[in-house]
């Protein structure tokens, strides 16, 4: 088939124009562009194009635009590893400069006046002149901005007042700028996927991704200052939209089951998905847990080329969704006989050019992740690229075959103190430099951000395992609120799931969905007079009863991995620990309830593994089957 190349050369520049983003700090991309296309001349791109493409439902703008995507995209990515590896090289020159850059670009605030900012020249005149601090230090001053005060901490206008997801405390406000995304595109994402360039060749095609993504309700501030999490939509620029399978207008749809369905339909019928993709594995189970349950009226919807009426969705949006849509009985045929063999491997049958899962698992995803390798995507690679949190990029996976996940520290992201796990309930905590830190041990990360927060406890503690020249590997440990502590044991959240985990091969049949714990405090009266002790709901399947024997031997294994627990077993001061097994979809609806109370988005939702609210265990009491 001929092309004219005039029309691509137009197109195509038009394209690279459009990646120009409006962001600090990032280069030119045009001069790149352009000399992308004079260097190899557009025949040769196109011939390149052709032989990375595998289906053939594609335009020529949309290929193209997703060619220059990654052309552009993975030069950045080189620029930067290359950059990351000279930062590793003097990481406390680099992490002394981000401060300096922090302090300097606020001097000029309420709070910079108030610590004297314009006299800080060094590290350590920061550290004795400001405190570690919690988020109760901000929350009055956050409220000021948030009512329309300028020039309190920040110098300039933040883009949103960001919402945390709440995982082991209430959901905190905090402020997201510029700079922050800046950060995580330059240092995070450019990275990873220059990683996954050189790890997964096949991530280099022009394969679509199915990206599992839910457009976060925003409200405004009294100063009309946008509301909610720090996450954007793919649909926000029509040129991404290019890469990925899910069309523009199915993200208008108003509640995230039937977003849910649109994702998996359109994915469906598309059998050379190259990359499915969302924030956190957990996302991709549910997604997968959905496509279980609903596969029939999916592949009908195939079959017939319309959408279900039982999606909840406006005239006007069905309509144009349905225009999308074509009969596809042959693909509906192969979809039925894939989803009768089962679901074990189904993402490789139902994609086989399938050659990437990018999601995190590393925390309170784990547990998913685990379960996607071992049932849905089983032979396919998953990828967990980033550490971050709502304050922004901590560390890069640049080792992503590696288990379990490891970080490297991007030193230019957030100025990073470490708090000694012995000293994490001292009254004044005495933090170290990144220059100080051991292998082998944990710390509480203490971090100064771009966004306003100055020697801010995270909550997160981690563990280093090693060193990148001179920056730290890390490996998350846990939430210091996601402790179980009826006597001051501190069973964290890798603990008791190891001790799950050795439970579950001693319960014949079992498939875990998942769990959570609460102290037997919280429910009071609700499980009777008895001494302290853990409540652990499950969610199986493949068991629909517990005996007590295999009740009882979760409590065995939690004392053979935590010898603090089994010391206050063995006195008597906790009580053996009881486990409920709850019905079919309580954690589903528990997570709808835990978003509704919180404000948080799908796309940053973590499930709490301890739960602090009564009405959160006294829900799922009351959905125990056994």
């Amino acid at each position: 088939m001929r092309y004219n190349v005039l029309p691509l050369i137009f197109a195509t520049l038009s394209i690279a124009v459009a990646f120009i983003a409006p962001i600090n700090g990032m280069p030119p991309l045009l001069p790149t562009a352009l000399g992308i296309l004079s260097a190899a001349g557009m025949a040769l791109i196109w011939r390149d194009i052709r032989s990375k493409v595998k289906g053939n439902d594609r335009t020529v703008n949309s290929l193209l635009s997703h060619y220059l995507a990654i052309k552009v995209v993975g030069w950045l990515g080189k620029r930067q590893r290359n950059k990351l590896e000279a930062d590793t090289r003097d990481v406390t020159r680099l992490q002394e400069e981000t401060l300096l850059k922090r302090v300097r670009k606020n001097t000029d605030t309420l709070y910079g006046k108030r610590y004297d900012f314009n006299s800080i020249k060094d590290v350590s005149t920061f550290r004795a002149r400001h405190p570690v601090t919690t988020y109760e230090h901000y929350r009055e001053l956050i409220g000021r901005v948030a009512a329309g005060e300028e020039r309190v901490i920040l110098a300039e206008r933040p883009l949103l007042l960001a919402m945390t997801s709440g995982t082991s405390a209430a959901s905190a406000m905090l402020l997201s700028t510029r700079d922050t995304n800046t950060e995580f595109f330059m240092q995070g994402v450019c990275v990873a996927l220059d990683v996954m360039r050189k790890v997964y060749p096949g991530t280099d095609s022009l394969q679509r991704t199915t990206k599992f993504f839910y457009n976060p309700t925003l409200r405004q501030s009294e100063a009309g200052i946008p509301i909610g999490p720090n996450s954007s939509s793919p649909a926000s620029s029509r040129h991404m939209m290019n890469l990925y399978t899910t069309p523009a207008p199915a993200f208008q749809a108003p509640s995230e089951r039937d977003v849910l369905y649109l994702h998996l339909l359109f994915a469906l019928r598309d059998p050379s998905v190259g990359a499915l993709e969302s924030n956190f594995s957990s996302t991709l189970f549910y997604a997968f847990s959905t496509l279980q349950e609903r596969w029939q009226e999916l592949v009908e919807d195939v079959e017939v080329g319309r959408l279900s009426p039982s999606l909840g969705l406006e005239p006007q949006l069905r309509a144009e969704l349905d225009r999308l849509l074509r009969p596809d009985p042959e693909r509906a045929e192969q979809l039925r006989a894939h989803f009768q063999q089962g679901f074990r491997g189904i993402a490789r049958r139902l994609w086989p050019r399938l050659s990437l899962v990018l999601a995190v698992d590393s925390g309170s995803n784990q547990i998913y992740g685990e379960m996607l390798r071992e049932l849905y995507c089983q032979g396919v690679d998953l990828y967990s690229p980033f550490y971050a949190a709502t304050e922004g990029l901590i560390g890069v996976n640049l080792w992503p075959q590696v288990s379990p996940r490891r970080y490297l520290l991007c030193p230019r992201s957030m100025f990073c103190e470490f708090l000694p796990e012995a000293c994490l309930e001292a009254e004044l905590p005495q933090p170290l430099l990144i220059g100080e830190v051991e292998e082998g041990q944990s710390y509480e990360l203490v971090v100064t951000n771009a966004s306003g927060l100055y020697r801010y406890r995270l909550g997160d503690v981690v563990k280093v395992v090693g060193f990148h020249n001179q920056c730290p590997i890390m490996e998350f440990q846990y939430r210091r609120g996601q402790m179980l502590s009826l006597r001051g044991e501190k069973v964290s959240e890798v603990v008791f799931l190891e001790a799950l985990k050795q439970v579950l091969v001693q319960w014949p049949g079992a498939q875990l969905v998942d769990y959570c714990c609460v102290e037997s405090g919280i429910l009071g009266d609700s499980v009777g007079g008895c001494d302290p002790h853990y409540q652990v709901f499950v969610e199986l399947k493949g068991l629909r009863n517990l005996s007590e024997e295999q009740r009882y031997k979760l409590d065995h294994c939690l004392q053979q991995v935590s010898a603090v627990y089994k010391s206050f077993r063995s006195k008597g001061s906790i009580g053996p620990m009881r486990v409920q097994l709850v019905a079919a979809g309580a954690f589903a609806q528990l997570r709808e309830r835990m978003m509704d109370h919180s404000g948080t988005s799908p796309n940053t939702f973590k499930m709490q593994r301890v739960l602090r609210r009564k009405d959160d265990a006294l829900f799922l009491l009351g959905k125990t089957v056994s």
